[in-house]
């Protein structure tokens, strides 16, 4: 009894002191009404992870939808959703151990490239291995994954690499083919070229039998090297980097194509490389023509041409088309599956993104879409419906939809939600899986049957909200006038969760405006970064604002700011500006701004530009003279140096060092091989020259952006800066 009595205190005391702690707690422990850290919120954080919406790898084997997780892969039902287990991991190793292979470490990468194969695409670090798991054997490996620039053609299970500058091929046999001699660091094969630019993402490109192989040959020889540091040894070592300035002598492109059969390389006649850029390579069905889009340097003159793969020998010019500012070519032609006569060209000539239909004498039949909208990718085709699928903006500039397009241009819409739509379409074009995301949903995934009159939609995921449980701040979406009073721009505003109309609070605008980017979409909180969450429980407004110059609202939106970057972009963040003036909310007095690289140069802009309007700014990789950028980038915006003298002395920085009077902080990746490091220390000398007094952070070893927890470091000294000056 006396036991029992004193097991039963012992319970009340420690309710009771359970009891206290929960009312002594500070309410931001409650589970309710917890707070952020940049370990939840930055991609760098230990525990990013566990904040992101729940998701579901999932790939395509012939139009069967597999789901492909860290130790099983599924077959789903495309009507009902159901999942029947494939294969395991174990069960793959040990398929794979009996040919004395490294363990395959997770099957989330895995692939199906034959329809009408039971064969999945896995590997290690030592391998790309093909096991047929119907009969439980791996049926074919190679042993040079991890080399650079991998491409593995599942067509003739040939590989092209580069290994110490050479490009290389090992064919299904395991016979390696040495396709150069005189790679180096100054004569590039086999990899990407004019710095990505175009839409450039690689540099080998298989036939579609995987017969041959056409690659890029880049030789920067002739490019200035700039002098990057490696600052770790302790005698700190020269790693030089080309970097070809805008109006300096750039390098020079060829295109070569190797031919596995005859084992022999042919380059293609396209003439004198220099002053030139070839992109967009793409092959005829017939596997012996190549096609490539040719831009000079001004990149106002742009002719797709075809070539003899096998002899290099020039055909035609197919299709030429010209601009008075630039014309920029993204996307390869994509031939018709059921007409190998006809192909479809991507081009904004009607100043939006749209298809056209041509045929292989380069005779243009029809425009296919036509709107003030943009077609912003092509998914694929349907062939049984001779129909092309592709994502665009056509409802709502922020609301990115999926569609089907006939040969007559009828257009149906594949999915009934407003929203931000990404799509994986099956290789029979019949199904789609259509991923998507709303400003109150974080992520939902549907299969779409795209064969049926009405296309039929089977649910697969709707993820639940990460951040319940969080104090999350207001997310809301608006649209102003631009400076010309007619363009709609359209915006985003991040609050505090206890937002008071009452108060006043500081504000930081966030900034990018450059091309190619937008930060508003009608996605998961409009997009928003979740930085920007982290200062708005620090207790600020945040404001963003898509100006003209940013993409996806056509040519003239995006062309406005030609030759004068950031000229039109100011003017347009200034309206916002006097937006938020007239916001009784918004301490005026109590202004920032920070962005990153082309944010990092408006923010710049905008405190010198603007000194008494913003008080304080953190300027991150910023530009501050385009004529340290390079040369395919800037020449396009903004000419060259010598070209358009006016518009390089109206947007550099340096001249506005003087005009300084807040409080700036400018923060770089030490080797920053995009903007490099010329920029911000010639600002800073400008500065001591001027007598202003700018604060300078930079993160050795790092590039443009910060990598791994080193993100978490700098989104924790950026809110400090704010913390610390404006706050």
């Amino acid at each position: 009894m006396m036991k029992i009595n004193i097991h039963l205190i012992r319970l009340v005391r420690l309710a009771i002191l359970v009891i206290l702690v929960t009312l002594a707690a500070p309410t931001t422990m409650t589970a309710q009404n917890k707070l952020f850290t940049l370990e939840d919120l930055n991609f760098g954080g230990t525990n990013y992870g566990n904040m992101q919406p729940k998701n579901l790898w999932l790939t395509w084997w012939g139009d069967q939808l597999i789901q492909t997780d860290v130790e099983e892969c599924y077959t789903i039902d495309v009507k009902t959703g159901k999942k029947t287990k494939l294969f395991t991991l174990d069960d793959i190793n040990k398929w794979a151990e009996s040919d004395d292979v490294k363990y395959v470490r997770h099957l989330m990468n895995a692939k199906f490239p034959y329809p009408d194969k039971t064969i999945v695409q896995v590997g290690n670090r030592k391998a790309v291995i093909l096991v047929d798991f119907k009969q439980q054997k791996i049926v074919w490996q190679d042993s040079i994954a991890g080399q650079t620039a991998n491409d593995w053609c599942p067509a003739s299970k040939a590989t092209a690499y580069v290994e110490g500058h050479q490009l290389f091929v090992v064919d299904a046999n395991e016979q390696k083919h040495q396709l150069s001699t005189d790679g180096s660091r100054e004569i590039v094969y086999g990899q990407s070229v004019h710095r990505n630019e175009f839409g450039i993402e690689k540099g080998t490109f298989w036939s579609p039998d995987g017969q041959r192989l056409a690659f890029y040959r880049m030789d920067q020889s002739m490019v200035t090297d700039y002098p990057q540091v490696d600052i770790f040894p302790r005698n700190a070592s020269y790693e030089p980097d080309k970097y070809p300035m805008a109006g300096m002598t750039s390098h020079k492109v060829t295109v070569g194509v190797y031919d596995l059969q005859n084992d022999k390389i042919v380059y293609l006649q396209t003439g004198d490389p220099t002053d030139r850029y070839f992109t967009n390579i793409s092959w005829g069905p017939d596997c012996k023509t190549i096609y490539m889009f040719e831009l000079n340097r001004d990149q106002n003159d742009c002719r797709l041409v075809s070539y003899d793969a096998t002899t290099g020998q020039k055909l035609a010019e197919l299709y030429r088309e010209t601009s008075d500012k630039y014309v920029e070519p993204q996307h390869p032609i994509q031939f018709l599956p059921w007409d190998d006569s006809k192909f479809i060209m991507q081009s904004q000539k009607d100043g939006y993104n749209h298809l056209y239909l041509f045929d292989t004498n380069g005779k243009e039949l029809k425009q296919i879409t036509k709107g003030e909208w943009v077609v912003m990718e092509v998914l694929g085709f349907n062939k049984k419906q001779k129909s092309i699928i592709f994502k665009a903006n056509k409802e709502h500039p922020l609301h990115h939809r999926l569609y089907s397009v006939s040969m007559t241009g009828t257009i149906q819409q594949l999915e009934t939600v407003d929203g931000v739509h990404n799509g994986l379409l099956s290789p029979s074009g019949n199904f789609l899986i259509d991923r998507f995301t709303t400003p109150t949903r974080p992520r939902v995934i549907d299969v779409v049957d795209i064969t049926r009159k009405t296309p039929q939609h089977t649910n697969l995921l709707e993820a639940e909200d990460p951040w319940i449980g969080y104090q999350q701040p207001i997310f809301e979406c608006g649209s102003i006038k631009a400076a010309d009073g007619v363009t709609d721009l359209y915006y985003r505003m991040v609050k505090p969760a206890d937002f008071n109309p009452e108060k006043k609070y500081p504000t930081v605008v966030y900034v990018y405006g450059g091309p190619h980017a937008n930060n508003v979409q009608a996605s998961w909180h409009w997009a928003s970064r979740s930085w920007e969450t982290y200062m708005a429980q620090k207790g600020y407004i945040i404001f963003i604002l898509d100006n003209r110059g940013s993409q996806y609202r056509g040519r003239a939106f995006e062309q406005a700011t030609f030759h004068q970057l950031g000229q039109i972009e100011m003017q347009d963040q200034m309206k916002g500006v006097d937006y938020l003036r007239t916001l009784p909310y918004v301490d005026m007095n109590r202004l920032g701004v920070h962005g990153w690289s082309f944010g990092g140069f408006m923010t710049i802009s905008l405190m010198t530009n603007y000194p008494d309007v913003f008080k304080v700014g953190v300027a991150g990789g910023p530009v501050i003279d385009w004529k340290w950028y390079e040369v395919m980038y800037g020449e396009r915006y903004m000419g060259t140096p010598q070209n358009n003298p006016e518009g390089y002395a109206k947007t550099s920085l340096i001249s506005k060092a003087k005009d300084l009077k807040g409080k700036l902080q400018i923060i770089t990746g030490y080797n920053d091989n995009t903007v490099v490091p010329q920029h911000c220390l010639s600002f800073l000398d400008a500065c001591i020259k001027a007598g202003t007094q700018p604060d300078f952070f930079a993160y050795p070893g790092e590039e443009h952006n910060m990598r791994g927890h080193a993100s978490v470091h700098l989104h924790e000294r950026i809110t400090q800066y704010f913390e610390d000056y404006l706050k």
